[in-house]
């Protein structure tokens, strides 16, 4: 699915799971036909003459008047669902529109400028707008799952409501082609979740931003060290904590001449192929050249809270020689030194 009038969309905020192949009808309905719509109309129940009924509510049928889609009406695309990228926000859904609900001002002050942000990046035209209050011109949304091209406006609101701060976004008007018509609730609840979402992504990828310069800041002061683990083996220390440095290494790794072939979190590992840099990145430097083999490394990163250990292993597992990580701390100290 992507959004026309120059306004890409990222996978993250629109990717929907198509459950069935072909085409657009067959993506949103039930594979199977609808006989049932043949049913003939329920009938009043004819006690026998002399008999006792008795009813048992389990199977009683809800009376009242109930609207909505039937047979090929009824749209069998799962939800649209809401990523809740925004730390400490509660996201909730109101008749088809997105609740933001904050509990802090500035929070919601943030959200705001974001969701101007996201229109201005991706070409949004805006029809009105003011401090507490934002309507969109038409936007198109093009995907495989409908058979023409869905036209949306949205307007975002701010307010505050029991002591909370809030964000609404809501699909206000609704073309199918150049057919205009009034928005199903099915249409508000997937097309406004969309737009949510990229109102959400764009604000994680701030946040993401804004850790990793933080990350730059910290990583200029972390003094490198050696030291010993737990079993008292010797092993680098990082006086930073893990997050910190791991974002740091793929920058600083290959500064050193190691080319990084693998990552994993999670286990803390990196692998990485030594090539010695030529002399003049020694002089640079200005620490003596590491004598290692151009084979690959697996660099262990270990979680000691406010402190993070680095253990270097060869290609076979086994740990290199204790004067080897003695040779790397310099180098890694330089190495931090230098994106100050």
């Amino acid at each position: 699915m992507k959004l026309s009038s120059q306004l890409v969309v990222s996978s993250l905020a629109v990717f929907v799971l198509s459950a069935c192949s072909g085409g657009a009808e067959q993506r949103r309905q039930a594979d199977n036909d609808f006989d049932y719509l043949n049913t003939p109309s329920l009938e009043n129940w004819t006690p026998l003459v002399g008999s006792e009924t008795r009813f048992y509510t389990n199977y009683q049928i809800p009376q009242g008047d109930f609207s909505g889609g039937i047979g090929n009406q009824v749209d069998i695309r799962p939800p649209q669902q809401v990523l809740e990228l925004i730390p400490g926000a509660r996201i909730e859904r109101d008749k088809g529109d997105v609740m933001i609900w904050l509990l802090r001002q500035d929070e919601a002050d943030r959200v705001w400028q974001t969701a101007q942000t996201m229109i201005k990046e991706r070409d949004v035209k805006v029809r009105e707008s003011n401090e507490s209050r934002i309507e969109t011109e038409w936007v198109t949304w093009v995907s495989e799952d409908e058979a023409a091209p869905l036209s949306a406006r949205y307007e975002l609101t701010r307010g505050a409501s029991n002591g909370r701060q809030f964000v609404r976004l809501a699909l206000i008007d609704w073309r199918q082609g150049d057919d205009q018509q009034s928005p199903t609730y099915t249409n508000k609840e997937r097309y406004s979740a969309l737009m949510a979402n990229l109102l959400t992504a764009r604000y994680d990828l701030d946040i993401r931003q804004e850790a990793e310069r933080k990350a730059s800041e910290l990583v200029k002061q972390i003094p490198i060290s050696m030291g010993t683990d737990r079993s008292g083996l010797p092993v680098i220390i990082a006086r930073s904590p893990y997050d910190v440095l791991w974002a740091r290494m793929p920058k600083i790794l290959p500064e050193m001449g190691f080319k990084i072939e693998e990552r994993n979190q999670s286990q803390g590992t990196i692998k990485a192929k030594y090539s010695e840099p030529n002399d003049e990145f020694w002089q640079e430097v200005g620490v003596k050249p590491i004598e290692l083999r151009s084979i690959v490394y697996t660099f262990q990163l270990g979680d000691l809270g406010n402190r993070t250990s680095v253990n270097v292993t060869d290609k076979d597992g086994k740990p290199v020689e204790e004067e080897l990580l003695k040779d790397m701390v310099p180098v890694l100290a330089a190495m931090a030194k230098k994106h100050q």
